[in-house]
């Protein structure tokens, strides 16, 4: 292997441990382990000794993706992609009641006008 290969198997290597590492985490980033692992066995393709060698028609052209190369691992999670549930008992940040909110401020509204509408007639205008 040259240089340019090593170098491009390095940074496939790093594009599969990138994504291995994204599928573990889940979430948003479990969304973009597979087009990593992809992109990593499509950069593995990309080797200078491969290039020349299909160049010179050694190699067959119309391979699938990643046919030859290192196979990828497996994107599965090593373990449970949830954490503990939170118990019923807990108010996680659960505040008052939304209809009791409107309500008060109903009621303020209707004070707050009241007393406005009091003090215009307290000074009527001519």
């Amino acid at each position: 292997m040259t240089k340019g290969d090593d170098l491009v198997e390095r940074a496939a290597g790093a594009l599969q441990r990138a994504a291995t590492n994204a599928a573990a985490e889940g979430g948003w980033k479990a969304k973009l382990a597979e087009p990593l692992a992809e992109d990593a066995a499509f950069l593995r393709q990309l080797k200078p000794s491969l290039i020349r060698a299909r160049a010179r028609g050694e190699l067959p052209k119309d391979r699938a993706a990643g046919e030859g190369s290192a196979t990828p691992a497996p994107l599965a999670p090593p373990g449970p992609q949830l954490g503990r549930r939170p118990s019923k008992d807990t108010d996680g940040g659960a505040g008052p009641n939304p209809f009791a909110v409107v309500g008060a401020a109903l009621v303020l509204g209707i004070l707050l006008a009241k007393m406005i509408d009091w003090r215009g007639h307290a000074h009527p205008r001519r």
